[in-house]
């Protein structure tokens, strides 16, 4: 049984997808999934997320555009 709920969840997203989480809390967090329909979408849908933001060419915004929102989405999904 997962120990974390969905809040929790939503808060290791990042951690998660960028291989940060010790091996108990990602255990927590692949039982969780196991649960839960709800984050298994939002999980797939910050994959895809992040995926159409690393693959924008880095010409394709003004200036510092591409990281400033990389790294907005990374703060917001961390918090």
């Amino acid at each position: 049984m997962s120990d974390i709920d969905c809040r929790e969840f939503v808060e290791r997203v990042t951690s998660y997808l960028e291989g940060d989480l010790d091996a108990q809390a990602e255990q927590d967090f692949i039982d969780h999934l196991a649960l839960c329909d709800g984050c298994e979408r939002y999980l797939d849908q910050m994959r895809q997320t992040t995926q159409a933001l690393t693959d924008l060419p880095a010409d394709s915004l003004p200036g510092d555009a591409r990281n400033a929102l990389l790294d907005a989405y990374r703060r917001a999904t961390s918090s």
